[in-house]
């Protein structure tokens, strides 16, 4: 919830839009906040926020660009929190003697006095700044961002199907992939995609907290990078101890089966790999006398294997592979 605030606190304060932006800011607000509601037979619009600074802004908007006079009322107030504010209060914003005529402005009624249930044609096919208006309104009336990570996302809750297609197609048109879902039975406008989500940010007007969240996704990612190698490099060295392991009990096998009869050279290599259990096949040949290669200690405790498991093989009696523990035979 504080990045749902951060961006929310960010976005109203946006100042000095053109007057068609905050045409389409102020009705996907009433859109997507509230709608049309029949009082005492007369159509008033309301909007109900979380904020009453938002409120305040809806309510001068509508008197600045319509000329009605919006009244607010506080609702929905819970227990008051510590800082004497109720928690949980939201505000609602009312148009009721002028709200036909605004319903009809605003495009939320058509001509025929029927209720819009998605958004203004004319607003969604506007200019990228009204479209970035139009997010902004949806974000301000319902949006929520969660923190970068495998489940992030920029989700806007919507009033109907339509509206939520019309709010993907918005963002289509501003370069942002965006997704329209049912949850619960509740239309839903998802952002995923980190870019996408970073982008819808910056196109609606919280390029601080856009810049906050990409910083944070970039940390994580980097934290998560770090952990897949350590865990990689955890799986390497376990792997590589149990192999180790292996490998001395089939040579020490090898020696107790052939005795006397193990050619020197091969001797001399099952001896080094006892002697030096965790060193590599590269390691081994330095310190034989004189110096070998890699290939040459791998291929000598290969033969000096093959030669105990046939001699085994010939006595009836277990070869090398017996002598690996339970375990680390795989």
């Amino acid at each position: 919830m504080a990045l749902t605030t951060d961006v929310k606190a960010e976005l109203v304060s946006v100042r000095n839009a053109p007057p068609a932006v905050r045409v389409a800011e102020v009705t996907t607000i009433l859109r997507f906040a509230g709608g049309l509601h029949s009082i005492a037979g007369r159509v008033a619009v309301e909007a109900e926020v979380d904020a009453e600074l938002l409120a305040r802004r809806v309510s001068r908007d509508l008197a600045e660009i319509y000329g009605v006079r919006p009244e607010i009322a506080q609702v929905k107030a819970s227990v008051a929190t510590s800082g004497g504010a109720p928690s949980g209060a939201r505000w609602a914003v009312r148009v009721i003697a002028a709200g036909e005529t605004l319903a009809r402005q605003t495009g939320l009624l058509d001509a025929r006095r029927r209720p819009v249930r998605g958004l203004p044609n004319r607003l969604t096919t506007g200019s990228p700044e009204e479209l970035a208006g139009i997010w902004r309104g949806a974000f301000l009336a319902s949006g929520s961002l969660s923190e970068p990570g495998r489940s992030a996302m920029l989700e806007i809750s919507c009033p109907s199907g339509e509206a939520a297609m019309a709010l993907v197609g918005a963002a289509h048109r501003l370069g942002v992939a965006a997704k329209a879902r049912e949850v619960r039975g509740l239309p839903r406008v998802v952002v995923r995609e980190g870019e996408a989500i970073r982008a819808i940010l910056t196109a609606m007007g919280a390029r601080r907290t856009a810049i906050a969240w990409e910083e944070m996704r970039q940390r994580r990612e980097v934290r998560a990078g770090v952990n897949r190698l350590v865990n990689f490099d955890d799986a390497n060295l376990r792997r590589s101890a149990q192999a180790a392991v292996a490998a001395c009990a089939r040579v020490e096998r090898a020696l107790e089966i052939l005795g006397d009869d193990v050619p020197e050279h091969l001797r001399t290599a099952g001896s080094l790999r006892l002697a030096h259990r965790d060193a590599s096949l590269d390691e081994l040949g330095h310190h034989a006398d004189p110096p070998l290669t890699k290939d040459a200690v791998a291929g000598r405790i290969r033969r000096l294997l093959a030669m105990a498991d046939k001699r085994a093989q010939q006595e009836g009696i277990p070869g090398t592979e017996a002598a690996v523990p339970a375990g680390l035979d795989g």
